[in-house]
């Protein structure tokens, strides 16, 4: 797992002083009022930020970061991915992972065929969507984030259990 947990992406920029506006992919979007800094990935490269201000905007979390001052500088930052630390994460329920742990797990059904990694997570607003794909193949297979088809999930064996409702192979 890596050191850092994903929290947002930079969609981008809020007014002329270099605002950006962020996608937030927490369950809590308030939790970036509880940050003092944080980590941009954009362009393989990782950088620290500190966050002057916190305000919101529709369905967007609004960051004002110090090292940003103009609508130019702010438009560098458009795709990066916003990460913390992980031992500034939020607290997990039973059943709950962060998202960015979900990525290139292997998914087996629950008669052991391999069906391939996760590739994508669509957030649709009543459950996550797996987007799962395997080498080789052209067609996509998408799981959503059900009990009914999400059996298992084995983060220290980089491994997801699923059972396939009638219907989702088509």
């Amino acid at each position: 797992m890596s050191a850092y947990i994903e929290i947002g992406k930079i969609v981008n920029t809020q007014g002329i002083r270099g605002d950006v506006r962020v996608i937030p992919t927490t369950d809590d979007p308030k939790r970036f009022e509880l940050l003092k800094e944080i980590y941009i990935e954009n362009r393989n490269e990782v950088k620290k930020y500190t966050i002057e201000r916190v305000w919101y905007h529709k369905q967007f979390v609004i960051l004002k970061l110090k090292e940003i001052s103009s609508m130019t500088e702010g438009e560098t930052l458009k795709n990066g991915i916003i990460k913390i630390p992980r031992k500034l994460a939020l607290p997990l329920e039973e059943n709950e992972y962060y998202i960015g742990d979900l990525y290139d797990l292997d998914v087996y059904t629950d008669n052991n065929e391999y069906l391939g990694k996760i590739t994508d997570i669509i957030f649709t607003g009543s459950n996550d969507v797996y987007v799962v794909k395997k080498e080789g193949e052209l067609k996509e297979l998408l799981i959503p984030a059900i009990r009914e088809c999400i059996l298992n999930i084995d983060l220290d064996h980089r491994k997801m259990l699923v059972s396939l409702l009638e219907g989702l192979r088509d």
